[in-house]
């Protein structure tokens, strides 16, 4: 399987694990918290075909990357991509950030400039900021609701991600529609399920203050390229509203694809949708 190393940790290589598949132009599809690059699997066939090279990645902590102790903050996490797209010798690149994954597509322009960087497309993506606080009254999760996460990972991380999963499909939410599955099958959520529990538990929990927290609103605003903001309107983690209205307000010439129903894991439970709007922008 193929790894490459991006750090170390008492003596140990921190080491990503990435697919590479495909011929012609990359993308590369960035995972969102707390899944891995197996959550694309609706995505990199449709690629593929289309003739893209389609490179996954798991995240340090997350799927079959190293779990170190610590570095769960987004100037590492760029600095991670940064290292992908420089040992591949990646240029020309889609950077598609779904979700927490949006952080590192444009903290990664912001801190490492776009000469490896042809577009971006932000998938229910958390910037510009989630964070609700005084100088950002619209942002979407306060500091009641960061520690209700960060106690559900301390305290029964299974039984949260069981029901965080069950939010991440569910158009508005679980209590909404009184289903698991929501949008996709129950199989699909245990699968998803199943990315989430063998996450480093140390890195799911310090990643909810990173997406949490982080204000990327200066990053948005380094953002040149032609982008793609692709999000569901009845998402329940990371709402339309507060983050995908907010970054195709923000990025100049960005173009908005809202898909009616779709809750956050909306590649996922609206694939065709989803494929549509990708492969049409990258067509361009």
């Amino acid at each position: 399987m193929p790894r490459l190393t991006v750090g170390t940790e008492n003596g140990h290589p921190i080491e990503l694990h990435y697919t590479d598949q495909g011929s012609g132009a990359p993308v590369v599809l960035i995972h969102g918290w707390p899944l891995s690059g197996r959550s694309w699997e609706a995505q990199v066939p449709a690629l593929v075909d289309a003739g893209y090279r389609v490179l996954t990645y798991d995240r340090r902590g997350f799927g079959q990357s190293s779990q170190p102790w610590t570095g769960y903050d987004y100037d590492t996490f760029a600095a991670d991509l940064d290292a992908l797209l420089t040992q591949l010798d990646l240029t020309g690149v889609t950077l598609v950030g779904f979700s927490m994954g949006g952080g590192e597509v444009v903290r990664y322009i912001s801190r490492f400039g776009t000469a490896r960087v042809a577009k971006a497309v932000l998938a229910s993506a958390v910037p510009p900021y989630l964070y609700k606080s005084d100088d950002n009254p619209d942002g979407g999760l306060d500091d009641a609701t960061i520690e209700q996460f960060e106690t559900g990972v301390r305290t029964d991380r299974p039984a949260f991600l069981d029901g965080f999963t069950a939010d991440f499909f569910n158009a508005g939410g679980k209590g909404l529609l009184d289903s698991k599955s929501g949008a996709v099958s129950e199989p699909m959520r245990q699968y998803a399920l199943h990315l989430a529990e063998v996450a480093s538990p140390k890195g799911t929990l310090d990643c909810i203050a990173a997406f949490g927290r982080t204000d990327f609103r200066g990053d948005v605003a380094a953002v040149t390229v032609p982008t793609l903001v692709v999000h569901g309107d009845s998402d329940a983690i990371v709402p339309f509203e507060v983050s995908g209205k907010r970054s195709h307000e923000l990025i100049a010439g960005s173009e908005l694809v809202v898909i009616e129903g779709g809750p956050h894991g909306v590649n996922a439970s609206h694939p065709e949708q989803f494929n549509a709007a990708l492969l049409d922008f990258l067509a361009r």
